[in-house]
């Protein structure tokens, strides 16, 4: 490989975010609720999931953690910021369905558990359990590049960014 694009590789890596659940990587549009969808918050990917953790998608300190749990706010060494919201209308399940593993303000590495999922009992009651995994500081951005598939969590790159 050319030292160029060696280097424009490891840059590109470098600002690659990770998926934080496993399952099917899809459209931010395929999410039942406009907010998402129409990229009002930022954009990004949404997960199906098939696991059972949330995790940190990348190093840094998590800036806030929803008091219901379903949401979370990594805040990147890299100066991304990033929204993880777990399903639609979760927040009016409480608390139900999860259990806080991390706190915030805590520096996490990328894959290190946030929050812990009851999948099952989430796919009863959420109206939807697609996770929205959006970038909310987009004026930052110059290119975003997003991946599609199946994600590990902790371990396959869904966004890589420039900016």
């Amino acid at each position: 490989m050319a030292w160029a694009t060696m280097c424009r590789f490891v840059g590109h890596f470098g600002r690659a975010r990770l998926a934080p659940l496993s399952g099917e990587i899809v459209s931010i549009e395929d999410v039942p609720d406009a907010t998402f969808a129409e990229r009002i918050i930022g954009d990004g990917v949404a997960i199906k999931p098939s696991g059972n953790l949330l995790v940190a998608p990348a190093d840094g300190p998590i800036g806030k953690i929803f008091e219901t749990n379903h949401a979370f706010s990594p805040e990147t060494d890299s100066g991304v910021e990033l929204f993880v919201h777990f399903g639609i209308d979760t927040v009016e399940l409480k608390t139900e369905g999860f259990r806080r593993i991390a706190e915030e303000g805590r520096r996490v590495r990328a894959g290190d558990t946030v929050i812990e999922l009851d999948l099952p009992l989430l796919e009863e009651k959420a109206k939807s359990t697609l996770t929205p995994v959006v970038i909310s500081n987009m004026d930052e951005i110059t290119e975003l590049v997003k991946e599609s598939g199946n994600a590990t969590a902790g371990s396959t790159v869904i966004l890589r960014v420039t900016g």
